[in-house]
């Protein structure tokens, strides 16, 4: 046995031995076998044949073998030189017990217990087979073969052995051992089944044997589930950074594409129009904007997630493509709510001008057709020469009519003054339609300067005249003169009482039915007037008929008569209560809008100060150290709940603020907080409570993966709230500096001290963002006790897979890993240039430095 034991490590060396105790006697081959099974390098043998170099070749192996903490008692290198065969054997089984035996430690136990706890344990599951020493347990050869099977079940048919057949069972675990497992065969089948207790040093030599031969594999099992482990760990990473970056670019791009939409300002030309536009707009909030909200705020969570799993990895911190920081996607989501602001108050402004000029186009509309109206056939009579052959009476009649034209003429100068502001006002205000209105404007204009000329011409002709014509009928000329503006005033007041209006308050409607009922008021005195003239014309025709004068039936001073005046009196009469039930309407219609503003303000009241109390609350949640972190994220989950069941009211509040749109409402004295105030301060909200139980789930994730206790974690807590001043959340440098020195660290103010301060900053604020979060605090303060993989342990396990080679092939790596990640290494993998390169090698160490290294893994 001890020979067989010798020969399977000596041919590791080229050689072997035929007889223990002749071959060992010049210590050549005994320093050669304990070169191979310790893998050191013993003192140069002598070469030489004579007594004394042989004795000094077994001292220098004894001496070996004694400074590995073994007592050689009573072996001396001259019995080994002679030949003694018992103290020959007796150096071997010290050798076997050093190097094969030793080593094994099974729960802390002895060499010789551990192997057998081992066997036990291996064995346990086959009934028949029962270890309890190193002798007779072994007699009927189902142990060595269950401690086979055990380990490779392909290379022996257990179930076909018998117990009752041991030389079988012994010579088959001995063939199989020597064929598959690389164990030479150092016991005697007949010797042990013939032997009523077998040589229990003999057992216990070989059963070391399987036991070394299977401790091999186990061991590149480890290796292989390591390797496994930390490649999971990569691909993981690398899709989680992949998914990062994709959604970070669509989002951008959706934010590119949305900007110029809301900073495009050409106007419409109708409300139709901008009402439309108004209405995309409030799609666009209402639909297409929340759900970028969300993607906003799940892409910071996956970019804190993948941050801290990169950290517990043990990995470099994930630096996203340039322009696709979350710094830049919130400057662009910044700068897409600018425009979003800007846009809605462009909006509303639009629609107040496009009202405003439908009304002022309608008010010159209807201004300028009454004017045209009473100018036509103005020029014509202007230009009559009637006075040429008139009478005397006649030429007076005719100067008497003229001077109440001019009066007549006068009152329209005020209508004329109104036409040509309202004008003025329209083109200032961009009216689309000014050029047809300058026209019509600079035609009235035209005309009126026209009117005026002609007019001062025929009082010239007349007064030229008014020498030779005497007679005058005073009464026609008092009745034309208080006729003309009592009609003017008719007109007038026909024009105010269909003129249309636009109000915005309870104020202003009141104001003008305060207005209105003036007007009213002055009616009475109106309607004398009208009996006033109405009884000169009836005075005129008692003169008549009293002195039987020629006079035509006609007034020669006016064409103004007594039935156009009461026709005219009997409109305006009509026309009064029409503009009691339009304003009494429009006084319904603005009571309703001070409700919807009421409705409006009463909840927004409410919404508005609960929003800041819960980020407030929030706040205060995530910096305090009542309980668990488990307790502070159940406590955050309830806050969310709490939240997001508040959203109906929310949805309520913008169901009134699009009836307040609707009904054109533009200000509300009852509440500071518009509708813009409350999204943003929503959206903030659900964004905080997402950010703060994200930042809980990753101290979760941070102290079970490094071993922190709740009251390290307290105590850290307490740390950084002492010295977060400002409550922020995060520390600023100089925050981060004072509370390491009161932790004990050495950072002066020197030159060192600021390097060493400069490098603790790089690890805990990677992204260079200028403040050190609470998450960052505890990696630090925790980094130098956690158990995670470094690139030499993976370099080791590799090392392992390739049999202590400085490469690896790939058929070594599709054994020993699962295909995918098998497949993963060799797509990776660099060519191995090394002086020990076989084709197809492949560089593990190159590949296992870069997953802990800036790389593109």
């Amino acid at each position: 046995t001890f020979t067989a034991w010798c020969n399977s490590h000596l041919r590791k060396a080229g050689t072997q031995i035929e007889n223990i105790e002749e071959d060992f006697r010049d210590g050549l081959k005994l320093m050669l076998l304990l070169e191979v099974i310790s893998g050191e390098r013993l003192a140069k043998p002598e070469r030489g044949k004579m007594r004394v170099h042989k004795i000094s070749n077994v001292n220098k192996a004894l001496d070996f073998i004694a400074s590995k903490g073994v007592k050689l008692v009573s072996i001396g290198a001259e019995e080994i030189v002679d030949g003694n065969v018992k103290m020959t054997l007796g150096m071997i089984w010290t050798i076997i017990l050093r190097f094969a035996i030793q080593d094994i430690s099974v729960e802390e136990t002895s060499a010789k217990e551990g192997l057998l706890l081992w066997c036990q344990r291996k064995t346990a599951p086959y009934k028949n087979v029962n270890i309890q020493n190193f002798h007779i347990s072994w007699k009927d050869g189902l142990g060595f073969c269950a401690l086979i099977h055990r380990h490779r079940p392909e290379l022996i048919d257990y179930g076909k052995l018998r117990k009752d057949d041991p030389l079988t069972n012994l010579n088959t675990a001995f063939d199989v051992a020597e064929k598959y497992l690389d164990i030479p065969k150092m016991l005697d089948a007949e010797d042990i089944v013939g032997t009523a207790r077998p040589d229990e040093k003999a057992i216990m030599t070989y059963v070391s044997s399987f036991y070394h031969a299977f401790s091999g594999a186990q061991k590149a099992e480890t290796a292989a589930n390591r390797i496994c482990k930390v490649l999971a760990v990569n691909q993981e990473n690398e899709q989680l950074m992949e998914d990062y970056e994709k959604l970070a670019s669509d989002l951008l791009e959706w934010i590119r594409r949305t900007i110029p939409w809301l900073e495009n300002r050409a106007p419409e030309n109708t409300m139709q129009a901008m009402q439309q536009k108004l209405e995309d707009f409030r799609d666009y909030r209402r639909l297409h904007k929340p759900p970028k909200v969300q993607e906003k705020c799940q892409l910071e969570i996956n970019f804190n997630t993948l941050q801290t799993k990169l950290r517990l990895s043990n990995r470099p911190a994930f630096m996203p493509s340039e322009g696709k920081m979350v710094s830049d996607i919130n400057n662009a989501w910044g700068g897409l709510e600018q425009a979003e602001k800007g846009y809605e108050e462009w909006l509303l402004n639009e629609i107040r001008r496009l009202e405003r000029l439908d009304h002022l186009a309608e008010k010159f509309r209807q201004k300028a057709s009454i004017h045209e109206s009473w100018t036509d056939g103005k020029e014509a009579m202007l230009q009559q020469k009637d006075y040429e052959t008139a009478t005397l009476s006649e030429i007076k009649a005719l100067l008497k009519k003229h001077e109440a034209f001019e009066s007549d003429l006068a009152a329209h100068q005020d209508r004329v003054e109104q036409i040509a502001a309202i004008a003025q006002e329209l083109n200032e205000l961009d009216y689309y339609d000014s050029p047809s209105v300058n026209a019509r404007c600079q035609k009235i204009c035209d005309q009126w300067d026209n009117l005026g000329a002609l007019t001062q011409k025929r009082r010239e002709a007349l007064e030229r005249t008014e020498k030779l014509l005497e007679t005058i009928d005073q009464l026609y000329l008092e009745y034309a003169k208080r006729a003309a503006p009592f009609n003017n005033w008719m007109e007038g007041a026909m024009e105010d009482l269909q003129d249309t209006f636009i109000v915005h308050t309870i104020e202003e409607i009141q104001g003008l039915t305060t207005a209105h009922e003036q007007f009213k008021a002055t009616l009475p005195d109106a309607d004398k007037e009208r009996q006033a003239i109405l009884g000169i014309h009836n005075e005129v025709s008692k003169i008549v008929q009293t002195y039987h004068v020629n006079m035509a039936g006609t007034n020669p001073y006016t064409t103004i008569t007594p039935q156009e005046i009461n026709g005219k009196w009997e409109h305006v009469r009509q026309l009064v209560p029409r503009r009691d039930q339009a304003l009494m309407e429009e006084h319904a219609r603005q009571q309703q809008n001070e409700r919807l503003r009421k409705q409006f303000g009463a909840q927004a009241n409410v919404i508005g100060p609960w929003i800041q109390t819960k980020m407030e609350e929030i706040g205060r949640i995530s910096i305090e150290m009542h309980g668990t972190l488990e307790d502070q994220l159940n406590h955050l989950r309830q806050y969310e709940k709490s939240i997001v069941n508040y959203k109906p009211k929310i949805d309520q509040l913008e169901g009134d603020h699009q009836l307040i749109q609707e009904a054109l409402i533009f200000d509300n004295k009852h509440t500071n907080y518009t509708m813009e105030h409350i999204r943003v301060g929503w959206e903030q909200l659900l964004t905080t409570i997402a950010r703060t139980i994200n930042e809980v789930e990753n101290q979760i994730l941070t102290r079970d993966a490094k071993g922190i206790s709740q009251e390290q974690m307290n105590e850290f807590r307490a740390s950084f709230n002492h010295f977060d001043r400002d409550h922020s959340g995060t520390l600023g440098p100089e925050e981060f500096k004072a509370c390491l020195i009161s932790l004990g660290y050495d950072i002066g103010n020197d030159a060192q001290g600021e390097a060493e301060f400069a490098r603790i900053m790089s690890i805990v604020d990677p992204n260079r963002l200028g403040v050190v979060t609470f998450q960052a605090f505890i990696d630090f303060m925790s980094r130098e006790t956690a158990d995670t993989d470094t690139a030499d342990q993976v370099m080791a396990s590799f090392k392992i897979l390739a049999g202590d080679k400085n490469y690896i092939t790939v058929d070594e790596l599709r054994r020993e890993l699962p295909p995918d990640q098998a497949e993963y290494c060799i797509a990776r993998m660099a060519p191995y240039n090394g002086r020990d390169a076989v084709p197809g090698a492949l560089d593990y160490m190159s590949f296992s430095t870069a997953l802990y290294g800036e790389s593109d893994l």
